[in-house]
């Protein structure tokens, strides 16, 4: 089985976006790498931005081997984001 995945759609100029930053920067310091954590600029990477189907960011996305599982727009907290990955790591 492969980690989950956590991508981080996000842009410069969202101010929400600088909020869900450091809520990320700390998941990941405490799950380290048992999740694969990617950040990615929508405004850069369009193409991905709209394979999944990106309109509101932050938008977060969870997969668990390469199926979307979870799917959240705006800032969320740390504790929901753990709660819904913790039983999809290894």
């Amino acid at each position: 089985m492969t980690k989950p995945v956590l991508y981080d759609f996000f842009a410069t100029w969202c101010g929400p976006c600088r909020m869900q930053t450091p809520i990320i920067e700390d998941l990941h310091k405490k799950m380290g790498d048992t999740v694969d954590f990617q950040k990615i600029d929508v405004d850069q990477h369009m193409d991905l931005a709209g394979k999944y189907g990106i309109s509101v960011v932050p938008t977060l996305i969870i997969e668990k081997d390469g199926k979307v599982v979870h799917r959240l727009e705006g800032v969320t907290d740390a504790v929901t984001l753990e709660k819904l990955l913790r039983p999809l790591v290894g």
